[in-house]
């Protein structure tokens, strides 16, 4: 039996002995929209609990638009030309409209590259395009605390503009429950003491702050009280099936279109299965998701609601970039050298973590349930050392040696990595 899988930008094929018995889990089957572009612009028309976006525009001095950095697959060739040329229908001046990469604590997209996430030279060569940077005090508006304590920290390009809009790939989210909307804004132009402050341990060891998971998820209800707070955002949210074409996009108010995109999205992503499995292939959804082995961990949440305890998934991420940043790097070493629970020990101690500990602390989770093995071809020998799970060099040997240890033969293979998730049984959220 052979399997596509998505790795990079090309794919990888694996191919199965026949005595093994592959459960291939994707995606639910998702009718891509026949014309897009006339899709998004009847969005603007017909929008979920707002004004018209010829109307929200017209009379505005300024506006500032929210565009996700290179780690996501937006679309944003086919979303942004409707949305500016109905900017600038209404009377709004070109130079007064500015485009921000919701960075987080991401690097910043120049170049090239940012070239691509736009998916258009002409909007490159015609209009502001400025990254976020988090860990610019100066360039964030305090606007106070949300009840839990999180300082509201937000980029002041974005808050003081008249018109404000995020634009983003609805999909579930290891921790949120699922991207878009709200998390566009925090902690995508957010300072750096707001995200690390909603990324300690104390909310990210909930129950709920899981895939799939928006209600009673407490990075979720931060997430909404900062957006609530600087009011009045508008969003243009988008879907897309395995061969990332678009099959819902609306626009609207941020909470209540993200929540309808939500609702949509479930029905696809969230797949039940009445098993778990000891051996489960899959990935980080290939580029760009899989440039890092910081991003990768999200495809190891993923499957984990359907992984045997004991068992081990299996899973190939190209990690052309390497590791990710020097801080995630170190958070790694200090679980090499103390082990989880002295390293989860540490964590739960802090009042604000650490940047990027917190994908460390995810990968904990599948661990607790079962072993976990890489194929990349992204790493070096260094970077191997501080990975935490095991290394492997053929997909295909990994998943025999799995089924003989286990003695099963039945395996579940997820092709989509992250944008899909398994679900045993009815814990649907």
């Amino acid at each position: 039996m052979e399997v596509e899988l998505l790795y990079g930008r090309d794919g990888m094929t694996i191919h199965l002995r026949h005595d093994i018995k592959a459960t291939v889990i994707r995606k639910h089957p998702m009718t891509p929209l026949a014309d897009p572009k006339k899709a998004v612009q009847q969005a603007f028309e017909n929008p979920v609990q707002s004004a018209p976006l010829t109307e929200l525009a017209r009379g505005k001095k300024d506006a500032c638009i929210l565009m996700c950095d290179i780690t996501r697959p937006v679309p944003n060739g086919t979303l942004l030309p409707p949305l500016l040329n109905t900017l600038l229908g209404s009377g709004m001046p070109k130079e007064n409209i500015v485009i921000l990469v919701a960075t987080g604590l991401h690097r910043p997209n120049e170049g090239s590259e940012l070239r691509e996430i736009v998916g258009s030279d002409e909007i490159c060569d015609s209009f502001r395009i400025e990254n976020h940077f988090a860990r610019d005090r100066e360039a964030h508006t305090d606007l106070g605390k949300t009840s839990g304590g999180i300082p509201i920290m937000i980029d002041r390009r974005f808050v003081e503009a008249e018109l404000k809009i995020v634009t983003g790939l609805v999909e579930p989210h290891f921790m949120a429950g699922y991207s878009g909307g709200r998390k566009v804004v925090a902690p995508g132009v957010a300072y750096q003491d707001t995200i690390l402050m909603f990324h300690t341990a104390r909310i990210l060891e909930h129950c709920n702050a899981v895939n799939c998971v928006i209600e009673g998820n407490p990075l979720h209800n931060e997430q909404m009280e900062i957006v609530r707070t600087i009011g009045g955002i508008l969003a243009l949210n988008v879907v897309i099936d395995e061969q990332r074409h678009i099959g819902f996009v609306n626009f609207g108010d941020i909470e209540a279109s993200h929540l309808q995109a939500v609702s949509f999205m479930r029905k696809y992503a969230e797949v039940v299965m009445p098993r778990r499995f000891k051996t489960i292939v899959t990935t980080s959804a290939g580029y760009p998701l899989d440039k890092t082995y910081y991003q990768t961990v999200k495809g190891m949440v993923g499957p984990m609601d359907i992984l045997e305890p004991g068992g081990t998934i299996i899973i190939a991420s190209e990690c052309s970039e390497g590791m990710g940043s020097q801080e995630f790097v170190e958070a790694q070493r200090l679980l090499c050298e103390f082990g989880p629970e002295r390293f989860m020990s540490i964590l739960q101690g802090r009042e604000k973590a650490l940047i990027d500990e917190w994908e460390t602390e995810m990968l904990l989770r599948p661990l607790r349930v079962g072993k976990i093995q890489i194929y990349t071809t992204g790493l070096s020998g260094e970077d191997l050392k501080d990975m935490f799970v095991e290394p492997i060099y053929s997909v295909e040997e990994a998943v025999v040696a799995s089924v003989k240890t286990h003695k099963d033969s039945d395996i579940a293979v997820v092709p989509e990595g992250p944008y899909v998730i398994p679900l045993f049984g009815g814990n649907q959220s």
